[in-house]
């Protein structure tokens, strides 16, 4: 491929290339390494498919989280007014009704459980000392026990006619 041709085409040249435009046996790619290798002193896993039913729970929980959120904007948003219209009257109404409370619980609980399940991974890949992630996840479940307490609390204990 000439210069021309790459001009042409809107590609430019790979740095460091030279007249190689691609990877071969004397020029390959660079090595990227795992953020934490395994060594003989890592100790085997014992969590059987954990792993896998987080991984398929991110993907269910991002499905249906679409769709709550969304469909949570469109209804609050754009069919009842808008922003405007939010007060503290407009939420008593609201969670005057087991289907509203129901529909924000469902999203408040795949929320934080969603959230954190990929900050448990990111744990998991980048903490490197045992103490370090267990330090760290036990504040993270920790937050998210209490925020999906608290959160459950005020939604059934709601109370519109506080003073």
């Amino acid at each position: 491929m000439s210069t021309t041709d790459t001009a042409a085409s809107g590609i430019g040249p790979v740095e460091g290339a030279g007249d190689h435009s691609a990877y071969s046996v004397d020029n390959p790619a660079p090595l990227i390494e795992a953020p934490r290798k395994r060594t003989k002193k890592t100790p085997k896993s014992t969590r059987g498919n954990f792993e896998m039913y987080g991984w398929l729970f991110m993907r269910l929980s991002g499905i249906v989280l679409v769709v709550l959120v969304l469909g949570h904007l469109l209804i609050q948003l754009v069919l009842d007014g808008g922003v405007s219209k939010i007060g503290f009257a407009f939420v008593a109404g609201r969670w005057a009704s087991p289907w509203w409370q129901a529909w924000d619980l469902a999203m408040l609980w795949l929320a934080m459980l969603h959230g954190s399940n990929g900050l448990r991974t990111v744990i998991n890949d980048y903490a490197e000392r045992t103490n370090t992630r267990l330090w760290l996840k036990g504040l993270l479940y920790t937050a998210t026990v209490f925020t999906i307490l608290l959160g459950t609390l005020v939604i059934f204990t709601f109370d519109p006619n506080i003073r």
